[in-house]
């Protein structure tokens, strides 16, 4: 665990370790929980790592893992359940690197590292209950997969912390916060030409935005993040109280 690689071996992993492992160049991170006898629990698209529905599934899915055409006896049937399954490590990292997301960084630490979902200034719960959360939502679901606002590291953050975003106008991942920061920065920054023709300077402004974007989005500052019960939380997706949708021409493909 440091400031360059939160790389770890799998004997010093425990119960309620949020994990994740980088797919093919580094493009996205798989993330999950795991909660012991070689077990991880994690949320997808109906069975799918990543998917939008749009031409950035070209890139995502071509950077994921083959998928086997043999079924491990021990993970969950990728045409079963709810979009949270329970898979063995070794099908988890699909021969990735092991690696242990952070909790409770300091906010120096935070803004060092570069890529986004890879740690928070939020604290964990006891790893007991973090535990329990993944597998009740395991039987009783998150809700809709969306790859900005609902995915595979905002299900993991929400089982070490409990918090959620309720209006869902932004997610609590911080590797989308940084797919979206990283362009967003750039354009923000663009109009400083007119200040500074010097490239080294506007680079500079570009990061400096990208990084404030990042802190001010996580889940552990943000003023509208709330403590939910992983109880009150199944309730409130059953009966509509807390929604996240899939845009429209995704809800069309699936039927």
């Amino acid at each position: 665990m440091g400031l360059l690689s939160n790389r770890i071996d799998k004997k010093s992993l425990k119960p309620g370790d949020h994990i994740y492992s980088w797919r093919t160049a580094y493009i996205y991170a798989h993330h999950g929980i795991y909660v012991g006898d070689n077990t991880v629990i994690h949320f997808t698209r109906r069975g799918q790592e990543v998917g939008t529905g749009t031409v950035l599934d070209l890139i995502l899915v071509s950077s994921g893992p083959a998928q086997s055409q043999l079924h491990c006896p021990t993970c969950t049937p990728p045409e079963e359940g709810n979009g949270v399954v329970s898979s063995c490590l070794d099908c988890f990292l699909a021969g990735g690197i092991l690696y242990r997301f952070e909790y409770a960084v300091t906010p120096a630490l935070f803004i060092a590292k570069a890529r986004g979902g890879t740690c928070t200034l939020a604290v964990s719960d006891s790893d007991d209950l973090v535990v329990h959360r993944a597998k009740y939502l395991l039987e009783n679901g998150f809700g809709c997969y969306n790859v900005f606002k609902n995915n595979c590291e905002d299900f993991a953050i929400y089982c070490k912390t409990g918090l959620l975003v309720l209006d869902h106008s932004v997610g609590r991942s911080g590797q989308a916060i940084s797919i979206v920061g990283g362009p967003l920065a750039a354009v923000l920054s663009t109009p400083l030409r007119l200040v500074t023709t010097n490239i080294y300077g506007m680079a500079a402004t570009a990061v400096g935005m990208y990084c404030a974007s990042r802190y001010a989005a996580d889940i552990g500052i943000r003023i509208d993040a709330v403590k939910v019960p992983v109880e009150d939380l199944t309730r409130r997706l059953a009966t509509g109280l807390l929604q996240v949708i899939e845009p429209q021409h995704l809800a069309a493909t699936a039927h």
